[in-house]
């Protein structure tokens, strides 16, 4: 027990230090991420209770929100599609699947992807788009997951992320890693968990392609027109600390609650406070839930943060061998239309 609370400590530690070093700079740097994506979330249960559940996330959507959470599934297998309407215009599409494999633990695969619809080109010779031509960024984020518990109690979880970014003639990549640990039982309370997730650590990204390329004329005419290529500066990738408390209850036979907060500390933007619940009514092969949460940045002007609260519900059913869960959230979102998510959700 004392290695294991040794992991728990140090784990604990490294997010404590990256929170005090990121919050040192932060609002030097607040706007000079790049690879924002990886903050866009998925899956319409945690996200209807405000993203709040990092202490509770459990299950395929777990890869997202806390790989320790991955191994917790129900069933010995999962699968989930995701489907947002996002900002301005933008889709946002998600699936993964994820496998038990007993005391070795669970390892999931993801993906995301972002649509953006055909967008005019435009450029110094035609900034007008007179020649009517058309292009189409593609944002991918693939993911490799795994975790397995330490204790009954313990579990701790990593992803492995690949990030590819291409727009007209210029593309970048990268990768990014997710690290977390859930306990349950916290301080020998039944039901009072604790979620500790550090997300996005990795390399600088920087674009390259030849849509970089310029033509260079000679000022004095004695040489003929020449190319050259830009060099586009690199950027950090949006780091995050996520740390959640959660109580979880039962109420009678067939009624269960839970409530969550969490505190997430971004190394390039501001940090937000998030709290959320959820209410479920469980019967012999349906479940129903209720869920319902708001992110609160306190040092954000007004207007500043767009994004308001989130709403849900759920419904699972089962039977022998297969289990299909639909989940639905919505969050609202200042001078763009709400966000709206659905998720199906299948467990074998």
């Amino acid at each position: 027990m004392t290695k294991r609370l040794l992991i728990v400590i140090l784990l604990t530690c490294l997010a404590l230090v990256v929170v005090a070093t990121s919050a040192f700079a932060q609002n030097k740097k607040i706007g000079t991420a790049t690879a924002t994506e990886l903050l866009i979330p998925v899956g319409a249960r945690d996200l209807a209770m405000g993203g709040a559940s990092i202490a509770t996330t459990k299950g395929v959507e777990a890869m997202y929100w806390n790989p320790a959470g991955l191994v917790r599934m129900k069933h010995s297998a999962e699968g989930m599609f995701s489907s947002m309407t996002y900002i301005a215009d933008i889709g946002v599409n998600y699936g993964g699947v994820a496998g038990s494999f007993g005391e070795f633990g669970a390892i999931g695969f993801s993906v995301k992807s972002l649509s953006f619809g055909d967008i005019p080109l435009t450029t110094e010779d035609d900034p007008e788009n007179t020649s009517g031509k058309f292009f189409s960024p593609a944002f991918m984020t693939i993911g490799f997951s795994y975790s397995r518990p330490l204790t009954d109690a313990v579990s701790v979880g990593a992803t492995v992320k690949i990030v590819s970014e291409q727009i007209e003639r210029v593309s970048a990549s990268g990768m990014a890693f997710d690290f977390g640990v859930l306990y349950s039982g916290l301080i020998g309370v039944k039901g009072f968990n604790l979620g500790l997730a550090v997300k996005n650590i990795g390399p600088q990204m920087k674009f390259d392609g030849t849509g970089l390329y310029r033509t260079a004329t000679s000022s004095d005419g004695r040489r003929p027109e020449q190319k050259y290529k830009t060099d586009a500066a690199s950027f950090e990738l949006p780091s995050i600390v996520e740390i959640g408390l959660a109580y979880e209850g039962k109420t009678g036979d067939n009624m269960l609650w839970s409530l969550n907060g969490s505190f997430t500390n971004n190394s390039l933007y501001l940090d937000e406070y998030r709290v959320g619940g959820e209410f479920g009514i469980t019967m012999e092969s349906l479940e129903l839930f209720g869920r319902a949460g708001i992110g609160m940045v306190p040092q954000a002007e007004e207007k500043e943060n767009i994004f308001g609260a989130t709403f849900g519900a759920g419904i699972t059913y089962a039977v022998p061998g297969i289990s299909i869960t639909l989940d639905y959230a919505y969050r609202q979102v200042e001078f763009f239309d709400a966000n709206n998510v659905f998720s199906v959700k299948l467990g074998f």
